[in-house]
């Protein structure tokens, strides 16, 4: 299997291009499918406070017998412990529930602009990626409105902005600004969930057409958008086969189906008024 490519982020640390998420993963499933993941060749796992399953995932990494700083390991605030101090003391709790000195990359879940928190929070983050405790920090789901403002009040542009990224919802415009400000996109729920898209005669085609599963050849669109993705599966032959998305390559034709795919369709929540 071909090594997975990489993304240096503007603060210059580098990131798997393809990682793995443990979204919905119980906290005692999460050790043995985390290790399924790193023994697959995944080296980037994705967590989050509220996934409820950074203890299992620490876990894998600690036994996995693969250095630490071969793993790059994300998590994520929750909305409810937004605001200066409770962020710190938040990132002490996850840190300690990773049984990790340090993450590569902490986000904020989402903005929830009600709360009106996330500048103070980012702030925080500020101080943690300080003092070396988050070699990168960014954000979750944030608008570019949500992006403009945070740039202007703080010093520390995001690395990364990880959003809700399909082929029916492929985020042009969310992506565009990203690549003028030099900020990765990363994809969640890069599959669309199944809901529909990878039955979608269109992908099904392409899929055919390079010997590939739907899974994979919509995998491989997102590498060639240049988006950081992260599959998640517990099913361990879903977790190898969705890896093995590096020996192929979408042509124009390919990526002009997947193109008219996009319907500006979410599954998840909208980031304007979710929290």
């Amino acid at each position: 299997m071909s090594k997975v490519p990489s993304r240096t982020l503007n603060n210059g640390v580098t990131m798997p291009q393809l990682g793995f998420g443990v979204w919905q993963v119980p906290d005692d499933e999460a050790t043995a499918t985390v290790a399924t993941a790193l023994e697959a060749g995944y080296r980037s796992i994705d967590t989050a406070a509220v996934y409820g399953n950074e203890r299992g995932t620490g876990r894998a990494v600690a036994t996995s017998g693969i250095p630490r700083d071969e793993v790059f390991v994300t998590t994520k605030l929750w909305n409810t412990d937004q605001g200066y101090d409770s962020t710190l003391r938040a990132f002490d709790a996850s840190l300690e529930r990773l049984g990790l000195e340090y993450v590569d990359l902490y986000l904020i879940h989402w903005p929830v602009p009600a709360r009106d928190t996330y500048i103070d929070t980012y702030r925080a983050f500020e101080k943690i990626y300080a003092d070396g405790r988050a070699r990168a920090i960014g954000v979750s789901n944030f608008l570019p409105g949500h992006l403009e403002r945070l740039m202007d009040a703080t010093s520390v542009v995001p690395v990364l902005n990880q959003i809700e990224l399909h082929p029916q919802l492929a985020q042009s415009a969310s992506r565009a600004f990203h690549a003028r400000h030099d900020i990765a996109t990363e994809a969640w729920s890069p599959l669309g969930q199944g809901k529909g898209l990878l039955e979608a005669p269109a992908v099904v085609a392409v899929a055919r057409k390079h010997g590939r599963t739907p899974a994979q050849a919509v995998l491989r669109w997102h590498l060639q958008l240049g988006n950081i993705v992260i599959p998640k599966s517990s099913t361990p032959s879903r977790i190898r086969e969705n890896i093995d998305v590096l020996g192929f390559e979408l042509d124009a034709d390919d990526l002009a189906a997947f193109a008219a795919l996009d319907e500006g369709r979410r599954i998840g929540p909208d980031p304007a008024v979710f929290g």
